[in-house]
């Protein structure tokens, strides 16, 4: 909304939309208007105070980070929005980190003041404790709540007054009483900080005791990009209150291309190099792809350097190609307008590039460089994709490579062993997203299930066998024996298959054909089938007949006297366990350890970081089915964990049962995928 507000406050709409009407600017996609939140970032542009704004509207939603991520990686400043109601979330800390990683500066903008139980002093120091105390309040609300139409405005010792008309106009009145007695205070204030990020203005703040008006507005735009201090302001979008002075001071101090006009690269040898914004070669970094069915494939970029016009070739160096710029685009929204060129340091679009990917770096001249790829957050819920219809598997893999193509944050895997494909997302609504968007796109059927897990099958004793296959039709016989020892070995260490054979009982050609049938056997499982691990096999005697005895006998006599050692050995199922870090506020604390010893998890260590508890546990797989979800409904949102695999260990006794149970169900059904 607050997007939308400025749109409409620089007069690129002429009324403003809202979100349960699906009409803002920015969330324009079919699942944004279905969920009514941001899933993409939405690149729109307008002018104010004759300077052009850039504005990448991101998703809030810890699921989509991966949009916030390329949207920081290009831009100059972070806006970061928090509500006046909910405070400071996991995902305002984690931009905030994200931020400070790509090295720009951040303003603070706390929305909605119009809403009941507002409460600014309270806000403002939550915000502090979590981003420290040079968080500083360029407005402040007068009359918030229900009717907020007024905001006290710090650098300029005034009170704002808005129509309250959605047309962002205002009118100005000196504060009085109480008002400027604050504005006093945190004049003062904002004359410390802006005296501190520069030496001949420390020295004169203390030659004259204070700045003069001018001196205190050219400082401010570098204090802010020192980060001395953090501007904070208050606004409530929906009605279009405060948000005019937001822009102002963002066209007079924010930050711009020219506050970064080097930017590391590395060169074709991985050297550093530096590219600048007066280079006449072109760089640009995509930093989004998107695919829209009237369009075709659209990549979102930045120029860092040089121009970029209709039919300029360029070479990617990721994928060592050139690649010939067609049409390009500056957006709002889904709204598009042709432009013949764009200079250093604007952003815009590109329709159908034949083989440029997110990430990628694209150079003019006779540069071949690349710009830092965004480090994107691994997966941390999984899911199988099910088809209901046969015949449609080419499809659905053409559509996860396209969107896996689009966002880099979820993966997919065929897994051979399972016989199913799962595909891996930041979240549950992430991987909703996903197979409606595969359903949608693709005109395919598909559901989301639980994975089936890997387990594997082992022993815990020694066993032995002697199996004869022995085959009369007609004709050609089958002959073989068999003589087989198993015992366990330690864990990890694979099957082993040996012989001890002596004498002539059994010809050394057939050995081969036993360890083909043991391989089978394994692979398969016996118990559950699961493939086998951590068993030396030792085929030591057996007979053979000089007509019958064949390859495919042995093969198969191998198969069986595996079977039956195994069978004999105390077989039992191993179950992948995964060490899981989570961090939650501290409040939350009981809640989760509660939940974690519910599915078998083992604490492994505990830490303390900036007001979040660090839980480290080993947990296995079975357990974390959608476990972020939980996790998100115990913390109040707050919650984030990450799992990656540990090891295996023996699974307890009746969990065991149930998934030899469960086995034996699916062997007697034909199977459903």
């Amino acid at each position: 909304m607050l997007s939308e507000a400025m749109l409409a406050t620089a007069g690129v709409i002429n009324r403003m939309g809202g979100i349960a009407a699906g009409t803002t600017v920015s969330d324009y996609h079919e699942s944004e208007q279905n969920r009514q939140i941001s899933v993409s970032a939405t690149l729109m542009h307008l002018e104010w105070l004759g300077k052009k704004f850039n504005v990448l509207d991101c998703p809030g939603y810890a699921d989509f980070i991966s949009e916030g991520l390329g949207a920081l990686r290009v831009g100059d400043f972070a806006l970061v929005v928090v509500h006046a109601n909910h405070g400071v979330g996991v995902g305002t800390d984690a931009v905030w980190k994200y931020s400070t990683e790509v090295g720009i500066p951040k303003m603070i903008v706390v929305n909605a003041f119009d809403k009941e139980e507002t409460d600014f002093d309270a806000t403002l120091a939550k915000i502090r404790e979590h981003f420290g105390d040079r968080v500083f309040p360029m407005t402040i609300p007068i009359n918030p709540g229900p009717g907020f139409n007024q905001v006290l405005d710090v650098p300029r010792n005034e009170i704002i007054t808005y129509a309250g008309d959605k047309s962002g106009k205002y009118t100005e009145a000196p504060a009085t009483g109480e008002w400027a007695e604050k504005v006093k205070q945190l004049h003062s204030q904002l004359i410390e900080f802006i005296a501190e990020s520069d030496d001949a203005l420390m020295e004169k703040f203390f030659a004259q005791g204070g700045l003069s008006e001018e001196e205190m507005r050219a400082g401010i735009h570098a204090a802010v990009q020192k980060q001395v201090f953090v501007p904070l302001f208050v606004t409530a979008a929906e009605s279009n209150i405060g948000v005019a002075r937001l822009m102002d001071i963002i066209a007079k101090y924010g930050s711009s291309p020219v506050d970064r006009q080097k930017v590391k690269a590395s060169d074709g040898d991985g050297k550093d190099v530096e590219i600048s914004l007066k280079d006449p070669d072109p760089v640009l970094y995509v930093f989004k792809t998107m695919s829209e069915a009237q369009f075709g494939e659209l990549s979102f970029f930045r120029i860092y350097s040089g121009s970029v016009k209709f039919g300029s070739e360029l070479y990617n160096t990721a994928r060592r190609s050139t690649e010939k710029i067609g049409q390009i685009y500056q957006l709002n929204g889904k709204t598009r307008v042709s432009v013949p060129t764009l200079g250093a340091g604007d952003i815009g679009a590109v329709v159908k590039l034949k083989d440029t990917h997110t990430g990628n770096t694209l150079c003019g001249g006779k540069k071949h460089l690349s710009l830092p790829k965004v480090d994107y957050p691994k997966p941390n819920i999984h899911a199988s994709l099910k088809s209901g219809v046969k015949g449609e598997e080419d499809k659905i893999a053409t559509g996860l490579a396209a969107l896996h193509h689009e966002d880099p944050t979820f993966i997919y895997t065929v897994d051979s062993e399972l016989r199913q494909t799962i595909v891996s997302a930041q979240g549950e609504l992430h991987l909703e997203v996903i197979a409606d968007a595969l359903r949608r796109r693709y005109n395919v059927h598909v559901d989301l299930g639980e994975p089936r897990v890997r387990y594997r099958e082992t022993i815990k004793a020694k066993g032995d066998s002697k199996y004869r296959h022995k085959k009369q039709t007609g004709g050609a016989g089958q002959f073989a024996e068999v003589w087989m020892r198993i015992e366990p070995k330690p864990r990890d260490s694979g099957l082993e298959f040996t012989n001890s054979l002596v004498g002539q009982n059994v010809d050394r050609t057939f050995v081969p054909s036993v360890e083909k049938g043991v391989m089978k056997a394994s692979e398969e499982g016996i118990l559950a089938g699961y493939r086998v691990v951590d068993v030396k096999v030792d085929f030591y005697d057996g007979k053979m007949h000089p007509v019958d005895s064949k390859d495919i006998a042995f093969q198969i006599a191998g198969y069986f006297a595996f079977k039956e050692a195994f069978t004999a050995a105390r077989p039992c199922l191993l179950e992948p366990i995964h060490l899981v870090e989570i961090r939650i506020p501290e409040d939350c604390m009981g809640k989760v350890m509660g939940d974690l010893s519910s599915r078998r998890g083992k604490i492994q260590g505990m830490d303390m970081e900036g007001g979040f508890q660090l839980i480290k546990a080993t947990v296995p797989a079975k357990e974390l089915y959608r476990y972020s979800s939980t996790l998100r409904s115990l913390t109040g949102g707050r919650g984030v964990h990450s799992e990656s695999f540990s090891h295996y260990e023996e699974m307890p006794r009746e969990a065991e049962h149930k998934v030899i149970e469960e086995s034996k169900k699916a062997k007697q059904q034909p199977a459903a995928e």
